[in-house]
């Protein structure tokens, strides 16, 4: 009786075993001599694998493609002791003052090429209306990409990289609309905007930055006088802390250095300061229109270091209480004794 109970066992397995596949091919059964031997292959085949692994094994992370990382080219136009260096003009038309000016330093066809691309950078760091002060006035803003056209720029930009939503602040600001009206391009800087740049400085070294500089043939500044709470005022110098990406928060460590890295870093073709409405407390955002103070100037020139110190009196400052001012002089970026340059004041 077992024994034909083993028999039946038996041969269900083998039936189990040679069951053919959809190709009406069979797999032998194996004896013990054929699996012990095929075992044996596997397992010899499974550690060389293992010695070849170790033999090439690398500590090395895997290399990744390593991205391009790009300099600033200056872009600066030579001085002339035929002109100015320096222009301050007073009156209630920003576009008059504007053009006033421009032309008493030798014209924006001294500055601007007929085919240019043209990146004006004024302060859009914040989503306020004009009257708070926080942004660049959008009149004079206006004002530039009209004088850029009229000396045959192909294109002109207006970009900055805002603290607040760029797209409230362009527009609550009144800048995207005037650019527009005048004949400019808003760019907004998103984050596929952003290149690797050498800015070779003592602390801002390589950091993303917005690529649309390395794009244009001239660039113009545009800032704003305001207070600020850290560094005392941002002007001309400070400006530039809208070209970078990443955490800006990080530059506050030291920020009297890192605003002198950037002022080294872009060298304008030229600077036209904002100084018609003047945030003289709670910058830099503000807010309240009792911080604001109208003194309708704007102050035009080659020389950011001259305009900043010129510019500082309309908070109460001196260039003792602002280092970076200083620093900028000692680097060769300027002179910190405006009144020692051939400069204009008109009034309008």
């Amino acid at each position: 009786m077992e024994k034909e109970a083993l028999k039946n066992v038996r041969t269900r397995y083998e039936r189990v075993t040679l069951m053919a596949s959809k190709h009406k091919r069979t797999e032998p059964m194996l004896n013990r001599r054929q699996f012990l031997l095929k075992t044996a292959v596997t397992c010899g085949i499974t550690a060389g694998a293992g010695v070849w692994g170790y033999i090439f094994y690398s500590r090395d992370p895997v290399r990744r493609r390593t991205e391009r990382i790009l300099t600033f080219k200056n872009f600066r136009v030579d001085d002339s002791a035929e002109y100015p260096s320096m222009v301050i003009v007073r009156g209630k038309s920003v576009e008059q003052m504007t053009h006033a000016a421009v032309e008493e330093l030798g014209g924006m066809s001294r500055f601007i090429s007929p085919g240019n691309t043209v990146l004006i950078k004024p302060n859009v760091g914040w989503d306020r209306q004009p009257e708070q002060a926080a942004n660049t006035n959008p009149e004079l803003v206006a004002a530039v990409v009209k004088e850029c056209r009229a000396a045959g720029a192909a294109r002109v930009w207006v970009t900055d990289v805002s603290i607040n939503d760029p797209y409230r602040s362009f527009a609550r600001s009144g800048i995207e609309s005037a650019v527009k009206q005048a004949g400019g391009t808003i760019r907004f800087t998103t984050e596929k905007d952003f290149v690797l740049t050498d800015l070779k400085g003592q602390i801002l070294q390589v950091w993303p930055v917005s690529r649309f500089y390395h794009e244009a043939d001239k660039v113009i500044n545009l800032p704003v006088v305001k207070h600020h709470s850290l560094s005392r005022c941002t002007i001309a110098m400070k400006n530039w802390y809208g070209i970078l990406g990443g955490r800006r928060n990080r530059l506050h460590q030291e920020i009297n250095t890192s605003i002198a890295d950037l002022a080294a870093a872009v060298r304008p073709t030229l600077t036209i300061t904002d100084a018609t409405r003047v945030l003289v407390r709670n910058g830099p955002t503000g807010g309240n229109l009792s911080d604001v103070s109208i003194e309708n100037t704007i102050i035009a020139g080659l020389d950011e270091v001259a305009l900043d110190a010129y510019s500082i009196q309309f908070l109460g400052l001196q260039v003792d209480d602002v280092p970076f001012i200083a620093i900028g002089q000692q680097r060769g970026l300027g002179t910190t004794d405006w009144e020692s340059l051939n400069y204009e004041e008109l009034s309008l």
